[in-house]
């Protein structure tokens, strides 16, 4: 990889045609260099103006600041001006980059080719991870990616082109692979339209997942807003040894703060423990910190991410990190708003699950717990890989133990699948031989894809309601997200305990004590995993898979077919008509856990991710109505009859009446995806009413112009009947801070009267008003 210094043309090249103008020579005086992947430049690294950021902040604290304080607060748009109060302010900021996944960008470059924008204004990239579906193995299910979603990758292959975009194509790997590889950096800002963007933060970034909106928002040159986070300190002591991998750590975390205990909240690791795991260790930890909540996770910057750095040909952002280290850890003295302490030395190997990722079990007591709980024991399939443990020293773990079974003649007695997670990735195990030893063991190498992990699973040795179980190292869980069947008891662990699972067939069996029989009949232990922290050579970068944009995209043509039935051009939404929102149904009563999965499922769904209307179909369907306790049958209180959930929905909306959601507890839990919030925009929803909003998904819905609204006593969801009539008042007077009221109108003519509590601020306010945060973008611009 070839390095140079920052030109004027260079710069307008690394940060897009349409980039907001900055001084060149003031970004000709920064020491570090920009570094070029074998494709284009990775980043417009400027240490300068984070550190005079940094530094004005600083003095109007009067304090020492967290890392995550000096990343957020070092890029604010306006450093010398900005409220800042932890937990409770907007800021507005400027991103250094945009990141998007094939699923998710669909609906981004639609909403951005809606902005009538002629190009982005920042560097921004495509990734092809999520239509691909793992089935008989890599180089095949590549081929029928291509050949299925041909119309989709050509319109997202053009719309890059023309509008300024980075794009790789599919079989290049996993978007959060492929940023740490190409485009993270100690002490970038980059957000992306995948809820596991922290990745990054295992090299000292502030990675975070949003919405295509939000995307749209920072592609457009306009501030990028967030809620001032809060700060949770992780202390780590002792160090990493034997069977404990990085994944135990985040495991353990998730077991303390559940699913929810990180929102409105920066995870930041510290303490002598971080010294003892690797760049990509720390990225699987920041990777699964979605499962949290969490707005983001990260490390600060040593000596594994310069050695990273340096191994993915990018030595001259490490040394510039190396200068200007002082700002890339906490500042000693430093406050969190909670503070975990963990002990490596005495951290035990966990699995978490089924169902939930932040059950957590020690590896040494699964077995029990789930003899006791009727849990299938016998391990159907081991799957690892995926964007959270995809790493050349994962899959070297991986092998060696893959290794001291095959020279005992054994092969793993469950099924095995290995899903690489970049190209560069795949092609260096298969020059140093850990996938044949993979392979050999009984695995089948998928594509450099997500696959299994986001439910793009071919599976067919069970049938849908068979009782099974599967141990995976991906990160998410949830009832039926891997293979569509809700009888599927999947657990979360490390890739190494995946292995070891698989080779023993049992979820009874503990690697750290148990032995196995080998082929002659002798008892043996497997021995710990080792694996090399990166390749004694350099990473083999396989196939060249990227499409950099033309220097001037104007003259490209994006084609969308009128009549496609997988993409759709978008058309505004209605602006507020100035009034309450008077009578509206209640379309389902949700009881329990309702993740984005529920609201906008995957799997055969993801085919439909760039046409609103018809991945509108998938509306709430896996949602558990509290009238029957089932899914997707609710009450059309029209006709009295019952339908599917987006089935009454389009009869409401047909019938000019309006309608709302009431849910529980971290409503919108998981992936960021924006169409759990388009959809019911779309199908004619106003308000979603609830316990409490997972971040990301409260976002979607105030951006797209839906009212996300909370019970002001959580109690209250007891008073919603599946038969009522809801109005929300107090809208012509919406301000900040002010609650507004709900009125129930019962069946039997009794009513109560409600608070509901909002987080909308003056500019979100502004969204619901003029229909959505795209509408408002194209008032400013008139």
């Amino acid at each position: 990889m070839a390095t140079y210094c920052l030109t004027a043309t260079r710069l307008q090249l690394a940060l897009g045609q349409g980039a907001r103008r900055l001084h060149v020579a003031a970004a000709l005086r920064v020491k570090a260099k920009v570094a070029v992947s074998r494709f284009e430049p990775t980043a417009y690294v400027n240490y300068e103006k984070l550190r005079s950021s940094i530094d004005t902040v600083h003095k109007r604290l009067n304090r020492p600041l967290t890392l995550s304080e000096k990343i957020v607060y070092g890029h604010l748009d306006d450093p010398a001006g900005q409220e800042i109060t932890r937990g409770r302010t907007y800021l507005r900021l400027r991103p250094d980059r945009v990141a998007m996944q094939d699923a998710t960008a669909q609906m981004a470059m639609l909403q951005f080719i809606s902005s009538g924008l002629p190009r982005v204004a920042v560097p921004s990239t495509i990734h092809c991870d999520h239509l691909i579906e793992a089935k008989d193995g890599g180089a095949q299910d590549l081929q029928r990616a291509k050949d299925v979603n041909q119309e989709v990758y050509s319109f997202l292959a053009t719309a890059a082109a023309k509008y300024g975009v980075g794009f790789w194509k599919p079989g290049s790997g996993i978007i959060h692979q492929i940023i740490l590889e190409n485009y993270a950096y100690p002490g970038v800002m980059l957000i992306g339209t995948d809820s596991h963007t922290p990745n990054g933060g295992g090299l000292g970034g502030i990675c975070i997942g949003v919405g295509g909106a939000d995307a749209v928002d920072v592609m457009a040159d306009i501030p990028w807003e967030l809620k001032c986070p809060n700060v949770i300190g992780v202390k780590l002591t002792g160090s990493l040894s034997g069977w404990t991998s990085p994944k135990d750590v985040i495991l353990k975390v998730a077991g303390i703060l559940t699913v929810k205990g990180g929102t409105g909240a920066i995870v930041e690791y510290h303490g002598p423990g971080v010294e003892s795991i690797s760049c990509t260790g720390m990225a699987t930890i920041c990777n699964m910190g979605a499962e949290i909540g969490a707005t983001t996770s990260v490390f600060p910057y040593n000596h594994r991410m310069k050695s990273y750095l340096e191994k993915t040909g990018r030595a001259d952002i490490a040394a510039a990190a190396n200068e200007n280290k002082d700002i890339l850890v906490p500042d000693a003295g430093c406050e969190y708003d909670q503070l975990i302490e963990i002990n490596l030395s005495e951290l035990k190997p966990h699995i978490n699950g089924p169902f939930t990722p932040d059950l957590a079990h020690p590896v040494a007591e699964i077995g029990a717990v789930a003899e006791k709980s009727g849990w299938p024991l016998d391990v159907k399939v081991g799957l690892i890989g995926s964007c959270t443990n995809s790493s050349y020293e994962d899959m070297g773990r991986a092998a060696s133990l893959a290794k001291q079974a095959l020279d005992r003649g054994l092969k793993c007695k469950a099924q095995f699948t290995v899903s690489p997670g970049s190209e560069q990735i795949r092609a260096t195990i298969e020059r140093d031989g850990y996938a044949q030893i993979l392979r050999d063991v009984g695995g089948v190498v998928m594509a450099n894809a997500c696959g299994p992990c986001i439910g793009q699973w071919a599976r067919g040795d069970v049938s849908k309601g068979e009782k099974n179980t599967i141990v995976t190292s991906f990160n998410r869980n949830f009832t039926a997200r891997n293979d569509a069947n809700p009888a599927t008891h999947a657990f979360v662990t490390s890739p190494e305990i995946v292995t070891a699972l698989s080779i023993a067939g049992s979820l009874k069996f503990n690697p750290e004590k148990d032995f196995l029989t080998a082929a002659n009949g002798e008892k043996f232990k497997l021995q710990p995993p080792s694996g090399d922290e990166l390749p004694a050579r350099d990473f083999d970068p396989g196939q060249d898979t990227y499409q950099h944009p033309p220097e001037e995209g104007g003259s490209v043509r994006v084609d969308v077919n009128p009549q496609s039935n997988r993409l759709q051009l978008l058309e505004p939404f209605d602006k507020w008509d100035s009034g309450d929102l008077e009578d509206m149904r209640v379309l389902i009563k949700v009881k329990g856990k309702c993740t984005t999965d529920h609201i906008s499922a995957a799997g055969p769904w993801l085919k439909f991710r760039g046409h609103l209307d018809n991945i509108s179909n998938n509306l709430l369907i896996g949602a558990v109505n509290i009238e029957n306790d089932a899914v997707n049958k609710v009450r059309n209180q029209l006709t009295g009859e019952h339908g599917g959930v987006p089935d009454v929905a389009r009869h409401y909306k047909k019938n000019n009446i309006q309608w709302v959601v009431v849910g529980d507890e971290n409503y919108g839990e998981g992936s960021s995806r924006e169409h759990a919030a388009l959809e019911p925009r779309h199908l004619g929803g106003r308000a979603i009413i609830v316990k409490s909003f997972a971040r990301i998904h409260e976002t979607n819905l105030k951006k797209q112009g839906l009212l996300p609204l909370t019970f002001a006593d959580p109690h209250d969801y007891d008073k919603i009947r599946p038969d009522d009539k809801i109005s929300v008042t107090g809208l012509k007077k919406f301000i900040p801070g002010k609650p507004l009221k709900a009125i129930i109108k019962h069946s039997d003519g009794s009513q109560d009267t409600i608070q509901l509590n909002h987080t909308f601020n003056e500019t979100q306010i502004g969204w619901f008003r003029a229909g959505s945060a795209l509408n408002r973008m194209k008032e400013l611009k008139q």
